[in-house]
């Protein structure tokens, strides 16, 4: 039986409740998470670079001068890839960096980033993150009673206008719904900040 403690956002605690061992307290598949990470990493990269072969840049098209009798070494074209301004050999070209990974995969990787946070006691359960105020400073006291004094990524069911406007201007704080939690966010932020009715949300979409 796992469990932690829930906290309110005074940092005080209410109770300990319970977490899914199959989601929270596996072993880790350390494996399969460097796969999600280079998958999430390479899903960042746009892939626009390009370049221009001799067939694609502008002129060109009559021969600088005749075969023989010039002394120079022959050519057939001024936008060939040793002239200056002439096409390039083997450069970049548009292409998808874009990796595949199957469902249980992806499941397990998230599972493996989640036990790692609660193992390593970097999970931090609240039972309500409805903010009254949209002010930064009080974003900064509720973490301030939390003790969370790293970058966290913060978890809830739904975002509300309160959340978002408190969080934006803090740069080492994301703010997150349930649906969207993945893998490399888990691993980039120290302290996993998630709220009660999250956890449920998680536990339905990875049971």
């Amino acid at each position: 039986m796992l469990k932690v403690a829930l906290l309110n956002i005074k940092g005080e605690k209410v109770k300990d409740i319970e977490l899914n061992e199959s989601i929270f307290g596996i072993e880790p598949n350390d494996t399969v998470i460097y796969n999600a990470v280079v998958l999430a990493r390479a899903s960042f990269r746009q892939g626009t670079a390009k370049v221009k072969t001799r067939s694609e840049v502008r002129g060109g098209g009559r021969k600088p001068w005749r075969q023989k009798k010039t002394g120079n070494a022959r050519q057939g074209s001024i936008r060939a890839p040793q002239w200056r301004g002439g096409g390039i050999v083997f450069g970049p070209a548009p292409r998808s960096f874009s990796k595949k990974m199957n469902k249980k995969e992806r499941k397990l990787a998230l599972k493996s980033a989640l036990s790692y946070k609660v193992s390593d006691k970097e999970l931090i359960v609240v039972d309500n993150l409805a903010i009254t105020s949209s002010k930064t400073k009080d974003m900064i006291e509720v973490l301030n009673n939390l003790k969370i004094d790293k970058p966290a990524l913060v978890v809830v069911k739904e975002l509300t206008d309160n959340l978002i406007l408190g969080t934006r201007n803090l740069a080492d704080i994301k703010a997150i719904t349930a649906e969207e939690v993945n893998t490399y966010d888990v691993l980039a932020y120290d302290y996993l900040l998630i709220a009660e009715d999250a956890i449920q949300v998680l536990e339905e979409v990875l049971a």
